[in-house]
């Protein structure tokens, strides 16, 4: 009997590349205060640290730079966008936290003014919840740009007062 190794080795492969994929990662589980860990006692402010565009990271000049939004406990989220020039209208949005039934958990935005900003249908928008401390919120979401190409894109934020270094590394 014959054995045909390269097809066995390329089976294996395959195998344990499949059982070591995101298909088989289980679901980020928030904090137990993750509400206090996004809004603190009194309101919680949060810049971007960090921006990936399908994988690439993105530059942090302008509008980014500046862009900050803040989380309220009464369940108000608002930017600022309006306070910075040509940076559009401010949002202003109700959030709360949801799960869906594959466990995963998002920051669901509820707004007017939604379908305007966001170019989408809905007035609102969920943002998963891929990692959150008291210094950190990463949330990706799903968006349609300009050229109406979906992507998807991953913010890293941190505390409004945080030094990023090499933020805007593109106007170096």
């Amino acid at each position: 009997m014959r054995t045909n190794y390269p097809i066995l080795l390329l089976t294996i492969l395959l195998l344990v590349s499949y059982s070591c994929s995101d298909g088989n990662k289980e679901p980020y589980q928030i904090p137990k205060n993750s509400e206090e860990l996004i809004a603190g006692v009194s309101g919680k402010t949060w810049k971007i640290a960090k921006r990936h565009n399908d994988g690439t990271r993105m530059n942090m000049a302008g509008c980014f730079l500046s862009y900050r939004t803040t989380y309220s406990p009464n369940m108000i989220m608002k930017d600022n966008n309006g306070d910075q020039h040509d940076c559009g209208p401010s949002l202003i949005a109700n959030w709360k936290i949801t799960q869906n039934k594959e466990g995963h958990y998002f920051i669901k935005l509820k707004s007017d003014q939604l379908p305007e900003l966001m170019n989408i249908e809905k007035d609102y928008k969920f943002f998963q919840i891929t990692y959150l401390n008291k210094d950190s919120l990463q949330l990706r979401y799903r968006h349609a740009q300009f050229s109406g190409q979906v992507r998807t894109i991953v913010d890293l934020y941190v505390q409004e007062d945080a030094l990023i270094p090499n933020r805007d590394f593109h106007n170096k």
